[in-house]
C-alpha cells in the first residue's frame, strides 16, 4: 500500500492506494503547530477509523507547498510509520518539460496535477485547480508545460471581505439561487461564486483562443470545482482526486531511485 499526501495551505489531503486503486482518502486542516507525534498519531488514527491496517503502508510520497509543516510531518511518518517519505521536488522524473523562466518557481502541487493530467487524460489540456488559489495550467500535446494563471481562490476572497469589511458576515461558499440578491449573504455569494464562474469562463475562452489547440480538454479539480460547474457545462471532466492520482504516478516513476 502507498500513502500519498498533498499538503496545501488550507488542507492536507491523504490517500491510500493498493496498486492503482484508491482505497481510502481523508482531508484534514493544515496546522503548522502540530508536533511530529501528533501528526504521526493522527495519520494512524485515520487508518484505524477507516478499519485499515497502517502496517500495510510500504511507501509514502508527499507534495507540499507549506515548508514549515514538513519537519513535523516527515518526522511523524518516520517515527510512527517507520518509513522514509519521498518528497516531490527538483530532480524527480515527471515527464513534464517545464518551459518557464525559472522551473523552481513551479509549486509541487501544480507539477503533480500536470503529471496526472498528461498521463491519464493526455494533452493538450487545461487543468483548473480550485484550492487556496485558483490555478489554470496548460499541458501541451507532447506533455510540455505551456502556461499558467494564478488567481485568488473563492475562500480567500470570502475571508478577505469578512476581515476587511467590518459589517460583512462570514458566509458559506455556495451558489445563490439567483443573481438577483435580496440580502447580504446572497449578495456576497453572488459576487464571489458567480464572479468566479465568470472568471473561469473568460480565462478558458482566452486560453483556447490564444493557444488555438484543437480538441483541448478542460479538467477541474479541488473542493470548489463542483460549485463552479454544477450542471457540467464548463468542464469536460471534474476529477476531485486528480492530485492523489498524480502522486501515485510520480511514485511509480521514481521508486527505482528511492
Amino acid at each position: 500500500m502507498i500513502l500519498v499526501i498533498d499538503v496545501g495551505n488550507t488542507n492536507i489531503v491523504l490517500g491510500a492506494y493498493e496498486e492503482e486503486t484508491l482505497v481510502g482518502n481523508w482531508r484534514i486542516t493544515t496546522l503548522s503547530n502540530r508536533t511530529a507525534d501528533e501528526t504521526g498519531l493522527l495519520i494512524c488514527s485515520l487508518f484505524s477509523y477507516s478499519h485499515m491496517d497502517i502496517k500495510k503502508v510500504e511507501s509514502v510520497i508527499i507534495s507540499s507547498v507549506v515548508p514549515n509543516i514538513m519537519y513535523s510531518l516527515t518526522n511523524g511518518i518516520r517515527k510512527h510509520l517507520h518509513i522514509e517519505p519521498m518528497i516531490v521536488g527538483v530532480g524527480m522524473k515527471t515527464g513534464i518539460n517545464l518551459k518557464m523562466e525559472n522551473p523552481k518557481e513551479m509549486g509541487a502541487d501544480r507539477i503533480v496535477n500536470l503529471v496526472a493530467t498528461k498521463e491519464i487524460y493526455g494533452g493538450p489540456a487545461i487543468v483548473v485547480d480550485y484550492s487556496t488559489a485558483t490555478v489554470f495550467d496548460v499541458v501541451g500535446e507532447k506533455g510540455e508545460f505551456v502556461t499558467g494563471i494564478t488567481a485568488p481562490g473563492l475562500q480567500v476572497c470570502a475571508d478577505a471581505l469578512y476581515q476587511k469589511a467590518a459589517q460583512l458576515p462570514k458566509i458559506e461558499i455556495k451558489k445563490p439561487k439567483s443573481i438577483i440578491a435580496k440580502n447580504t449573504v446572497s449578495s456576497i455569494q453572488a459576487g464571489i461564486v458567480i464572479g468566479h464562474i465568470g472568471e473561469t469562463i473568460y480565462i478558458l475562452q482566452q486560453l483556447k483562443k490564444k493557444l488555438q489547440y484543437k480538441n483541448i480538454k478542460v479538467i477541474a479539480t479541488g473542493g470548489m470545482a463542483r460549485i463552479i460547474d454544477e450542471k457540467g457545462e464548463i468542464f469536460d471532466i471534474i476529477d476531485p482526486v486528480l492530485t492523489l492520482k498524480g502522486l501515485r504516478i510520480l511514485y511509480e516513476k521514481n521508486k527505482s531511485g528511492k
